[in-house]
């Protein structure tokens, strides 16, 4: 299994709207049918932030998930979900909500708090920010939470702190089950950009059998897949990180990105996992979200 390249789709970020791309998907019918076409393209796992259909922006609202994501089970049964626990001035106990009640089978799990902006990065303008509060005590809460529940963390790093802040929790008893599974985010203003040679000591300092996942914001995402496909780790793409495509034009949805990674795995001598391969490589329980 350690030649199959995981693909995972982010459908709708939280401030990803259509009037960044009409193809952002707001409605339960909307995210089953990009999930849909996003399987076709080789993609096993689906990051949802749920939608107010009114404004478009994320919402943590428990019924909002769960119809989204019955929507998207209906028509995907094979899917793997990924719902997200990061939210902006939003109370902890809102934010894991939807993980609790619904239980799937992977969810995001922040590692520090940080400055988390919407920037121009040409100009160094700050369009939007916020402090985003990811304390120890709330990693450990979500982390238990998570445990107790049968879901998976997908441990988001942001900077090099926010994996030296998972590494220490890692050693008490009851947080977290191995194999561990990261993702490197890259491009955040607030965060890490890309570079390769941090991107190959950060893999270089993760745990024995754990796995990680590449996300790149905008211009990082095509620099972060290409080192993740040759070095061992898994691939991001999806509307919520980048709305356009490698050539500058709008991504017809997140399945259209998917395309380019298979070429990109292909030149990388690697093929593409499927769901149930996902499965087995990142040490998943198959269920359904309730």
């Amino acid at each position: 299994m350690k030649d199959k390249l995981i693909i995972t789709a982010a459908l709708a970020g939280g401030a990803t709207t259509k009037n960044n791309n009409p193809n952002t998907p707001y409605t339960p019918e909307e995210f089953a049918e990009e999930t849909y076409r996003c399987l076709q393209e080789g993609v096993s796992i689906v990051h949802i932030h749920a939608k107010d259909p009114s404004t478009g922006m994320a919402t943590m609202d428990v019924q909002a998930h769960r119809d989204i994501i019955a929507a998207v089970r209906e028509r995907c049964p094979e899917m793997i979900i990924n719902i997200s626990t990061g939210a902006m001035q939003t109370p902890a106990e809102a934010r894991i909500a939807p993980t609790i009640d619904l239980k799937p089978e992977l969810a995001s799990y922040n590692t520090n708090s940080m400055n988390f902006a919407i920037a121009n990065h040409k100009t160094g303008e700050v369009w939007m920010e916020f402090i985003y509060d990811n304390t120890f005590g709330m990693m450990a809460d979500f982390a238990q939470k998570m445990r107790a529940n049968d879901v998976k963390p997908e441990c988001e790093i942001f900077d090099p702190g926010g994996l030296q802040n998972c590494l220490l929790l890692r050693r008490r008893e009851g947080l977290f089950k191995d194999p561990m599974h990261f993702q490197f985010v890259y491009g955040v203003a607030g965060g890490m950009h890309f570079d390769p040679l941090l991107h190959l000591s950060l893999a270089g300092q993760l745990p024995a059998n754990a796995t990680y996942s590449v996300c790149g914001v905008g211009p990082h995402q095509y620099k972060a897949a290409l080192i993740s496909a040759v070095s061992g780790g898994h691939i991001r793409i999806g509307l919520e990180d980048n709305v356009k495509m490698p050539g500058g034009e709008l991504a017809k949805g997140s399945w259209e990105q998917a395309v380019w990674v298979k070429a990109v795995a292909k030149i990388a001598g690697r093929s593409i996992a499927t769901p149930d391969e996902t499965r087995e490589i990142l040490d998943l329980r198959k269920k359904a979200c309730r």
